[in-house]
């Protein structure tokens, strides 16, 4: 309560309010957002929704979805910014580099267990299933009303976040709450429709061409995708839109990765395993984060010398764990 209380003083008192997201953004990212926003408009507060990259069509129906920007505006200073599914400072991308200083207060709301807890206030819980599970407890406290949008919105964090609750977080606490989001307006059948189920032809292009080079070597199983080839399948994001998890639902494998070169040469990284295993101590060495079995990170190019990197650490770290797993079994 005493967390819940200082966010509440928190926004209270601002009287200008950027909201951020992470660069790369998902479902969680983008319902965390916008259920924000949908909050922040309920106690007509002057608000400002920011996400480095653009927004993938697929979540177009989200409420206030149209008022997220690249950038924020910088006329006038923010006195708050909310950051929300951001692991650390840099997971906010230009939208918090090029704020002036002196930085706003900040508000940290996130679900990562590597989270640095950068905010002045920090509302974390590794143990949720996603920053919008969060969310919905924190305005539950702040007795906030849950219109159609919020509830949307929310919603559509818990079911992406969950793979639509498959994850091994997912617990009768998760399908509480979900059946609340869908009294209380949000319907699931329209964002598993919109986030799951239909898909562009340029994603089903980015995943042949991912399968076509995909390797696999020591319970790693791995693809590599250069700018060229991503710009010619017509692929404009900066995910691959569920290609990773496909690679690591494989049964003979321990972890999947998949490496996809940006335009300006960086490198984004995308690393995912099933239990036992731990993929986000990699992706933490790496500058990265994320979840025990959802990670990821950005690295410099070129995109053969990431790719070297980022495979033999992961076959490292595979290593390490299946020798620590027969110890302890006694194998």
């Amino acid at each position: 309560m005493i967390i819940t209380e200082a966010i509440q003083q928190a926004i209270q008192k601002a009287e200008r309010i950027l909201a951020v997201t992470h660069v790369g953004p998902d479902g969680d990212a983008l319902g965390s957002l916008t259920a924000v926003g949908a909050a922040l408009r309920q106690q007509n507060k002057q608000f400002t929704l920011v996400c480095d990259d653009p927004l993938p069509s697929r979540f177009k129906f989200l409420p206030l979805s149209r008022l997220v920007q690249p950038a924020p505006e910088t006329a006038v200073p923010y006195d708050l910014l909310i950051a929300v599914d951001c692991g650390d400072e840099l997971r906010m991308g230009n939208a918090f580099a090029n704020l002036p200083e002196p930085r706003p207060f900040i508000i940290n709301i996130d679900h990562h267990i590597t989270n640095t807890n950068f905010g002045d206030i920090n509302l974390i819980d590794g143990k949720a299933t996603s920053a919008a599970e969060i969310l919905y407890r924190l305005f539950r406290e702040l007795d906030y009303a849950f219109t159609d949008e919020l509830a949307l919105s929310l919603l559509t964090g818990l079911v992406t976040d969950t793979l639509g609750f498959r994850t091994n977080n997912v617990n009768a606490q998760t399908m509480k709450i979900a059946g609340e989001l869908m009294d209380m307006g949000a319907d699931l059948g329209t964002i598993m429709t919109k986030t799951m189920t239909v898909k562009p032809l340029s994603t089903l292009r980015l995943w042949q061409l991912g399968l076509n080079k995909m390797k696999m070597e020591d319970g790693l199983i791995w693809s590599s995708i250069s700018n060229e080839e991503r710009e010619a399948v017509g692929h404009k994001g900066s995910g691959t839109v569920g290609l990773v998890n496909l690679l690591a639902n494989v049964e003979q494998s321990a972890a999947g990765v998949v490496l996809l070169e940006m335009s300006d040469g960086t490198v984004r990284v995308g690393f995912r395993c099933r239990p036992p295993y731990n993929v986000s101590e990699v992706a933490v060495n790496l500058g990265g984060g994320g979840h025990a079995l959802a990670s990821g990170c950005s690295l410099d190019g070129p995109l053969a010398k990431a790719e070297a990197m980022v495979v033999e650490m992961t076959k490292e770290s595979i290593r390490q764990q299946e020798s620590a797993l027969k110890n302890s079994q006694g194998w």
